[in-house]
């Protein structure tokens, strides 16, 4: 057989998103590096030009220039001449004059333990799920990424736990009895007892993880209607009564009947009238929208046996195998994810 002709590239494709994905760790790292030099906090403290900003940040000139410019192609600045300033999303997030900055995330969402995850792909993808820690990945008992999740991902968190406490409307319950599962920083179930002077909560995690949750705790001033439970969520004794149980950002490092079966202690812990809150990235059936939501499951590959991103279909199902009579699908503003309520 002779040799194919080569493929001719007309107008109508492009390389150009190819080389995007090869060079798109370089986005990573300039967001990196500028979160470490505190970058946007000097530009909006009114360092604007490279000799500005070098005197404020002990680096170079050139240095700065050159990522300025980067950070100005990504959108994160806009450029004036020699001057500087930040993109509104920058200011609102990047920047920690700002209250509602994000940049400790980079610590979590840049930690090597996940990265080496996506380091190894392929060799997941063959699996099936990570190849991390002995396969168990990031669901491994008490793996120290959580501590890291704990203090650096609650900036990220606030805005989806107020959003579900408005969803719950629980400032007028008699009583409230939450209990948090895999607390993590604890902000969920902090968000009702404010929410709640009635509130008692329950914070179920690994120890070193709970430690983080009672600091943010007594930093609210809710630490006498804070209590902890340490453990695994699938072996800990829930007890019973419960008004709330939150499980956020917990499902998808499990596979359906792993979740089912947790469910079913979720169910048989609540309270009549009860409900059960779930928080997940939630793709549309395609499994390919919206983008957010449905990459997540590439997450879930790189750093779990089993885990991924589930339809609302999905969960439905797994909540009324579990015995909840009821699930509805809340959006979450500009949250890229969403909350399930379901009740017993």
């Amino acid at each position: 057989m002779p040799p194919r002709a080569p493929r001719k590239p007309s107008a109508a494709v492009s390389p150009e998103r190819i080389f995007e994905a090869f060079n798109a760790y370089q986005r990573t790292e300039a967001l990196r590096a500028a979160i470490e030099l505190d970058l946007f906090t000097a530009i909006d403290e009114g360092g604007a030009t490279p000799a500005e900003l070098s005197a404020r940040l002990t680096a170079s000139e050139r240095g700065l220039r050159v990522l300025c410019d980067y950070l100005t192609i990504l959108g994160l600045l806009s450029k004036d001449g020699a001057r500087y300033a930040l993109a509104p999303d920058a200011a609102v997030f990047l920047s920690r004059k700002s209250p509602a900055c994000l940049a400790s995330v980079a610590r979590f969402l840049g930690a090597p333990r996940l990265m080496d995850g996506f380091r190894r792909l392929g060799e997941a993808v063959r699996r099936g799920g990570t190849v991390l820690d002995d396969g168990a990945g990031t669901t491994a008992p008490e793996h120290p990424v959580w501590v890291d999740f704990a203090r650096a991902m609650a900036p990220m968190m606030a805005a989806p736990a107020e959003a579900i406490a408005d969803l719950l409307d629980v400032a007028d319950a008699p009583r409230l009895r939450v209990l948090d599962v895999a607390a993590g920083h604890g902000l969920f179930g902090l968000a009702l007892a404010r929410r709640c002077p009635r509130a008692t909560v329950v914070a179920l995690d690994w120890p070193q993880v709970l430690e983080v949750a009672l600091e943010n705790a007594r930093a609210a001033g809710a630490a006498d209607r804070y209590e902890r439970l340490p453990g695994s969520a699938f072996d800990a004794d829930f007890g019973t009564g419960y008004d709330v149980i939150l499980l956020t950002n917990f499902l998808h490092h499990f596979d359906a009947p792993a979740n089912e079966a947790l469910l079913r202690k979720v169910r048989a812990a609540l309270a009549p009238k009860g409900r059960a809150v779930v928080l997940e990235f939630v793709p549309n059936p395609d499994r390919v929208s919206p983008p957010a939501a449905a990459a997540f499951s590439l997450t879930m590959l790189s750093s779990t046996p089993s885990g991924d991103a589930y339809t609302f279909a999905e969960l439905e199902r797994m909540l009324k195998n579990a015995g909840f009579a009821r699930a509805a699908l809340h959006g979450l503003g500009p949250s890229p994810q969403s909350a399930i309520v379901a009740e017993a």
